[in-house]
């Protein structure tokens, strides 16, 4: 009787600190990079050519990104992240209804954001003992080590524009500040208890119809773009204070 009762109680505790493993491991140091995708006056065409914009997406206008950020998991499925991204987005009349105006315009930015992340579906794995302990699993298959989320949040763009000549005789505006605000969604496969590889998508739309350095008498909205990301996660021992670890360590 004895034995069975150790027994229930050793794997109680177990099914409980299971549940919680993922409250050792409560930031995580993200880096990414992918492709910028912008979309503003200059280019594109008229909305009677393009039905629902697909037209729009050209690899004439896309450059890169790059991104790094801290996440910090509030609870095991909604977390907060702060966002740097820095890179430059490409506009040119080249590919369009207004081939013949000529602009074009060359933006570098640099985008600071706070987001707030819901997983919907969570990974099994993440609150596996053996896992995390770097040992093999008897279940582990790729859907299972699939993290999937969206986010959204706020955020500010910080740019600066330098255009052709054909841009510069119109009267170019060089740069300055806006507000951003992203929404996207995101994947993350476990590969090692401490490192996550994903993808992610997210649109930002702005406050500014300036980005290109131009904006039109035709223009029905603010500018908008679109980030798509290869992420790479290093996930930090938390410590008994709540800082990570390295944070944590008493120094003599």
């Amino acid at each position: 009787m004895k034995k069975l009762i150790i027994i229930f109680v050793a794997f109680f505790i177990t099914v409980i600190a299971s549940g919680q493993l993922w409250k050792t491991k409560r930031y995580e140091a993200i880096a990414g990079l992918g492709i910028a995708q912008f979309f503003g006056d200059i280019g594109g065409f008229s909305q009677t050519e393009n039905v629902l914009g697909i037209k729009d997406f050209s690899f004439l206008q896309t450059r890169f990104n790059i991104n790094a950020g801290l996440r910090y998991r509030i609870t095991q499925n909604f977390s907060t992240r702060l966002s740097l991204s820095s890179g430059i987005f490409h506009a040119t009349d080249k590919r369009g209804s207004n081939e013949a105006r000529e602009m074009a315009a060359n933006t570098s930015f640099f985008e600071p954001a706070l987001l707030a992340e819901y997983c919907f579906i969570k990974s099994e794995m993440d609150n596996s003992y053996l896992f995390s302990k770097g040992r093999k699993t008897r279940f582990r298959t790729i859907i299972s080590s699939l993290d999937i989320y969206a986010f959204g949040g706020f955020g500010g763009l910080i740019y600066n524009v330098k255009g052709n000549d054909e841009l510069i005789e119109y009267g170019l505006e060089e740069g300055g500040f806006t507000t951003v605000i992203p929404a996207g969604i995101g994947i993350n496969m476990l590969i090692m208890p401490e490192y996550n590889i994903g993808l992610e998508l997210g649109g930002r739309y702005t406050f500014s119809d300036y980005i290109d350095g131009y904006t039109s008498q035709y223009s029905r909205s603010n500018d908008v773009y679109y980030f798509f990301n290869v992420t790479f996660t290093y996930k930090l021992l938390t410590g008994r204070n709540g800082l990570p670890a390295f944070l944590s360590r008493k120094r003599f």
